[in-house]
């Protein structure tokens, strides 16, 4: 398909020499470094620093204010790849930002419990932080038109949208099951007190098969041989590491209201499939249904983030079953989402018992005829 325009480049070209660091956060293999080596291509002054390189490791560790003076020398463009592998690196970069001036730093990191918790207190106000995700419905858009995002549609439900495999749609299986396996562990294994890759396997794959559905940890645990609390340790390492994310249960006016249930999604269709090991296409799969919901919900997590659309988003259901798929509350006022891959199936209406509860409210039934609506911004 050819390198494809992040929504995220002219944002951050935008924000170029603005005395700030600007810090690029996201899973392994989502394009951080392709997008910073697009930022820069036509760039003089430019120094590329990779952590993952033990002498660059060894040179940024406890590093003092003259050792970096000398590093940086008259380059005017510090790009730090994989900058969680370095220690206190929240302190090197508050160094530069408060000490050398004219000089951009670009950050990129892999995990975020990593990186976030090193840098949050050292760069307060001193950053500009983006959050990169595999592509986006509406970076294909822009790359290949309306008809080629329509012919791509199952693809990107039974294969995902990392780079890589929309980049090699002839052969996306030996990419994924290499992303989904340790590959994708490296951060979280890296970690004191994670002793069981093969807990955490066990976890993805019953996540993977309860997409869409409210989950209980506890049921989960046992299912796995494992305590809950294990299991909502781990659930949220892997939320972390951009692998899922939870989304609450609304539950505000009604007594008959589910208040604690989770849903949990992946951020991938891909990586979801790959841990399943089912690639089936979609005319022979009993999870499609489960696959449109996780795609949608996933894709406007993407476009929210990148368009700066910022909401709460939870799904809603009721003890006697009533339920809408997906909300997002902006400013006081809720939207609502109800996924259905074959449209005769689709309800036309919001429960009445959530209008009489939170008002009449946008209700929209999201089909394969419509979801471009939500996820393009033209």
């Amino acid at each position: 398909m050819g390198l494809i325009n992040r929504k995220l480049h002219d944002v951050i070209v935008n924000k170029l020499f603005k005395g700030k660091a600007i810090i690029l956060i996201g899973a392994r293999q989502v394009g951080k470094s392709t997008l910073f080596k697009q930022i820069i291509e036509s760039k003089d002054n430019v120094l590329n620093l990779n952590c993952d390189d033990p002498t660059v490791r060894t040179i940024l560790q406890d590093i003092n204010l003259n050792t970096l003076k000398r590093l940086i020398g008259n380059n005017k463009i510090v790009v730090i790849d994989e900058a969680q592998r370095i220690q206190g690196i929240g302190l090197t970069l508050k160094l530069i930002t408060d000490n050398i001036q004219n000089v951009q730093l670009l950050v990129s990191g892999s995990s975020s419990f990593l990186l976030q918790g090193q840098l949050n207190e050292p760069l307060t106000g001193r950053k500009f932080e983006y959050h990169l995700y595999p592509i986006s419905t509406e970076e294909i858009f822009k790359h290949v038109g309306l008809i080629g995002t329509k012919q791509f549609l199952e693809s990107r439900l039974i294969y995902g949208s990392y780079p890589d495999v929309i980049n090699n749609i002839e052969n996306p299986h030996d990419i994924l099951m290499n992303l989904s396996g340790s590959y994708m562990y490296q951060d979280l294994l890296s970690l004191e007190g994670i002793r069981k890759p093969a807990i955490i396997e066990k976890l993805l794959i019953a996540l993977a098969l309860q997409v869409g559905s409210e989950i209980s940890y506890n049921e989960i645990s046992q299912t796995i041989g494992t305590d809950s609390k294990t299991v909502e340790k781990y659930i949220d390492l892997l939320e972390k590491c951009y692998i899922v994310f939870r989304m609450p249960a609304l539950s505000r006016n009604l007594r008959n209201e589910l208040k604690k249930s989770k849903k949990i999604y992946f951020y991938d269709n891909g990586i979801r499939n790959s841990i399943i090991q089912n690639f089936n296409p979609l005319a022979l799969r009993n999870d499609a249904g489960a696959l449109w919901e996780n795609f949608f919900i996933s894709e406007r997590v993407k476009y929210n983030h990148y368009n700066q659309n910022y909401c709460n988003t939870y799904f809603w259901r009721t003890t006697e079953q009533q339920e809408i798929d997906y909300i997002e509350e902006n400013n006081g006022k809720f939207t609502l989402f109800e996924m259905k891959w074959n449209p005769k199936k689709a309800k036309i209406a919001a429960p009445k018992s959530f209008v009489k509860a939170y008002g009449e409210q946008d209700f929209h039934i999201i089909t394969p005829d419509n979801y471009l609506d939500f996820l393009v911004g033209f």
